[in-house]
């Protein structure tokens, strides 16, 4: 997939007023991990009300989300400012029909570079039966109110 203008925010720990970005992102090749300032979103496989993805060395759940032409990104539910990458202010101004960047509501920064073989180690790693057994019962103890009914 190509690399494509994109909206994420944190979820875990802050539900709808976390961190927020807006870059221009890379796709793995299955397009299911997505890759913006060194960090590593996998899709979820079952994706809740409030998370598409989360960060392979963390944990941590995020939302995922194509970037909206009306600039209402956030206006739902969040608040605060949206940190967006320097290098994808241009096609942001672009994609919402803008002159300028509203900086009361955006913060300029500077995504990292992936390192993809950090990444790619992760990603490829075998798992021991007891190392899976406590990553899963990590994930059970950590996500078992959403699966209460």
């Amino acid at each position: 997939m190509k690399p494509q203008l994109t909206y994420i925010e944190l979820k875990s720990g802050y539900s709808d007023n976390g961190p927020a970005w807006i870059g221009i992102v890379e796709f793995s090749k299955t397009g299911q991990t997505i890759y913006f300032d060194d960090k590593a979103l996998k899709r979820l496989k079952i994706p809740s009300s409030n998370a598409n993805h989360y960060n392979i060395e963390t944990g941590d759940e995020y939302w995922v989300s194509g970037v909206k032409k009306n600039g209402l990104d956030r206006h739902w539910a969040g608040h605060g400012k949206i940190m967006i990458d320097k290098n994808a202010i241009d096609k942001y101004l672009d994609h919402v029909s803008q002159q300028e960047l509203d900086l009361t509501k955006f913060e300029i920064v500077e995504f990292k570079k992936i390192d993809k073989e950090r990444i790619n180690k992760i990603e490829n790693s075998i798992l021991t039966g007891e190392q899976y057994s406590d990553n899963v019962r990590e994930y059970w103890d950590k996500n078992s109110k959403k699966f209460e009914s």
